[in-house]
């Protein structure tokens, strides 16, 4: 096989912070990344709602 069977496509914004917005191809809605509880407490970040982190959305990936 020389070409790749799928190739993520994925467009992040940054926005404030930790909070970021990412798009994925094919899908129109973004995913929102952020920090929550004792990680914004660590990084020292406040949000004004939580907002799922990186981790939580690998983790949730991975459990399905």
């Amino acid at each position: 096989m020389t070409e790749p069977l799928y190739r993520s496509r994925v467009r992040i914004q940054k926005l404030e912070g930790p909070h970021r917005l990412a798009w994925i191809e094919p899908f129109r809605d973004p995913l929102e990344f952020g920090v929550h509880g004792p990680i914004a407490e660590f990084y020292g970040s406040q949000t004004a709602e939580p907002i799922p982190t990186t981790l939580d959305h690998v983790v949730a990936a991975t459990g399905g």
